[in-house]
């Protein structure tokens, strides 16, 4: 086996261990308990990551959402958009706090509107169906491909249907690192339950330019 083969075979393991914490596991959502509080504030969180803000005032200004209560798409439309722009601007998200909080407002008046407030009843009127589960989301507003690659991608081990998916930002980084670039090859090497973790570590990879020798060892990189 060659030297780049060996370091190649190495760099999953690495990236998990480093940089392979889910963005919902970092925010204490358990996405396997799979309630209609966990998948809301999952998907505030990723309304939130999918503007152009700095992955981590989005992480601050999720985690401000949850502190004030709105867990819940029922919560949420019960607070003010002057309440919700309070909260979002003294969390940091200040350069999108108005639109953004009438978003979350909207966002969770149509949910319990169209499913009681539940994404569980989303993906039943969807079929599970990768396909009509992504568009039904999209209806969510400030919910884009962007957005919607952040919610399945952390979920796609309790919803199963997505599996293996890796977005855009993760292929990127694979491509980089000298890894495979598709799901399906990614997933088999790693296995099903690292194979968040790994898609996990990618995209914070490619969030803050890492870079293959960052990866290895002193040693392995100065090696012949």
């Amino acid at each position: 086996m060659t030297k780049d083969a060996t370091e190649t075979d190495r760099l999953p393991d690495r990236l998990i261990d480093r940089h392979g914490t889910p963005f919902s596991a970092e925010l204490g959502l358990d996405l396997t308990r799979n309630t209609p509080s966990v998948l809301f504030r999952w998907l505030c969180a990723a309304l939130l990551m999918s503007a152009r803000i700095s992955h981590d005032a989005a992480m601050k200004a999720a985690r401000a959402l949850t502190d004030a209560g709105w867990t819940t798409a029922e919560h949420m439309a019960e607070a003010s958009w002057e309440e919700r722009v309070e909260v979002l601007n003294t969390s940091g998200y200040a350069r999108f706090d108005e639109s953004t909080a009438r978003m979350l407002g909207e966002t969770a008046r149509l949910l319990l509107e169209d499913y009681d407030g539940d994404l569980r009843k989303l993906r039943a009127a969807s079929d599970r169906d990768p396909d009509r589960e992504r568009e039904a989301l999209k209806a969510c507003k400030g919910i884009g491909d962007v957005g919607a690659d952040i919610f399945f991608r952390d979920l796609q081990t309790v919803w199963s249907e997505h599996y293996p998916f890796m977005d855009g930002t993760a292929r990127r980084a694979a491509r980089r690192l000298q890894l495979p670039e598709t799901a399906e090859a990614l997933a088999e090497r790693v296995g099903r339950a690292r194979f968040v973790p790994l898609v996990t570590a990618l995209v914070q990879a490619e969030l803050d330019g890492i870079e293959r020798a960052d990866l290895l060892d002193p040693a392995e990189s100065e090696a012949p």
